[in-house]
């Protein structure tokens, strides 16, 4: 099934002139940003957040401009947020194609970074909503205290499933949520009721998070990044997390305190990746990832009364568990 068609299909034209605004957002008169711009916009990805707020504004309303100021909004402040996230993590890739560090310098990166979430706050201004600014600015401030809450979890000793989600809940699940707000509120919706729809995003998110992170459990050329490269980075996710616990097995403790203090070798992780498919990591962790996804299956039933729409959301929801990327 050709997921990603069915998500576009009630949103093609919207979605279309999303791409627009976004593009000639990211243009400038100078030299080397239009070209650090100009590699940012190449690498444009599958779309996934706008279309996630188009739909919850078509789905309650309308898409408007409102809508589409916001969705440009909200992609560049995510789209800033991965040009910094690859220096913090001194990453030479970003979906499979060079990272903004690596082809330029950190500098350049951090400055373009800069330049892209100022942009992002000026975009999202265009839509005299001043919930919708809020919102943003919120995303903002959650987005950077989920990225120090993480690297503060590499230092702790504690491993914790506890953890593993308030990090993934402020990393992730809160752009998700975000989207859903935020098409929701475009498309007139009152803030008094946003509870339900802020949870479907957030479970949206959690799921996407938790099959990313079996992602890296996997050899894939497709995923653009090697097996334990989350180790490697001294991240110990859900998979990992559920074997040790299960298990108590002291070796393969030892080996997530050295992930921990970024003292393992690439055999020791080659170990505890064995370790944690051996041990029902994956099998937990899918399992965990297909409850977010039956929560959201229900907000859909609920929630969703245009045919249309309910076949790109539950679409939506299906492609993120099942997705190979």
């Amino acid at each position: 099934m050709d997921f990603l068609s069915v998500i576009k299909q009630p949103i093609s034209n919207e979605l279309a002139a999303f791409i627009d605004l976004f593009n000639s957002t990211l243009e400038h008169e100078y030299g080397l940003l239009q070209n650090v711009l100009d590699h940012i916009r190449q690498r444009g990805g599958k779309r996934m957040r706008p279309m996630l707020i188009l739909l919850i504004a078509k789905n309650y309303g309308g898409v408007n401009m409102v809508t589409q100021n916001a969705a440009v909004g909200l992609e560049l402040l995510h789209t800033a947020s991965l040009v910094h996230d690859d220096v913090v993590d001194e990453s030479d890739e970003r979906r499979g194609q060079a990272s903004v560090n690596a082809s330029y310098n950190n500098k350049v990166a951090v400055l373009v970074g800069d330049f892209i979430l100022s942009s992002a706050l000026l975009r999202v201004s265009e839509t005299s909503n001043k919930t919708i600014i809020r919102k943003l600015a919120k995303l903002g401030q959650t987005l950077s205290a989920g990225e120090v809450l993480q690297l503060t979890n590499i230092d702790n000793e504690e491993i914790s499933e506890d953890v593993y989600y308030q990090v993934i809940k402020q990393k992730t699940a809160a752009l998700f949520e975000a989207c859903c707000e935020m098409g929701a509120l475009s498309a007139g919706v009152d803030e008094n009721n946003l509870s339900e729809i802020r949870e479907f995003g957030s479970n949206l998110g959690l799921a996407f998070q938790i099959r990313d992170d079996i992602f890296d459990y996997y050899e894939s050329s497709e995923i653009g990044k090697p097996t334990g490269n989350d180790m490697a980075e001294g991240k110990l996710t859900l998979p990992v997390i559920y074997a040790l616990k299960s298990t108590g097995d002291e070796r393969m403790m030892e080996l997530a305190r050295k992930v921990k203090k970024r003292t393992i070798t690439t055999d020791e992780i080659a170990d505890l990746v064995a370790f944690t498919k051996e041990n029902g990591g994956i099998e937990y962790a899918e399992q965990k990832m297909r409850y977010f996804h039956d929560l959201g299956v229900d907000f859909i039933e609920k929630n969703v009364n245009s045919e249309d729409i309910k076949t790109a959301l539950t679409a939506y929801l299906d492609y993120i568990v099942l997705r190979n990327k």
